[in-house]
């Protein structure tokens, strides 16, 4: 699950992580580092989709909306 921040009831368990981990586009070869785990932005994008609130909303503890965003829009 997530390290420090608040567990949520749309969080993927470890068993679903395992499944969907194969099919999330990795990080491009040569570019930044990534600043937020890609099972984080998964789980932003459950709880976005879970909630139906607008992505502005989401909860401080997920990464950025915009961060979340564009990775929505990118996948």
């Amino acid at each position: 699950m997530a390290g420090q921040r608040r567990a949520y009831l749309t969080e993927l368990s470890n068993a679903e992580w395992t499944v969907l981990e194969p099919l999330v586009a990795p990080p491009k070869p040569g570019g930044r580092p990534p600043k937020h785990p890609r099972r984080e932005i998964v789980n932003a994008l459950a709880y976005w989709v879970r909630v139906g609130c607008a992505r502005r909303l989401l909860p401080h503890d997920f990464p950025p909306y915009q961060s979340v965003y564009h990775y929505r829009r990118q996948w």
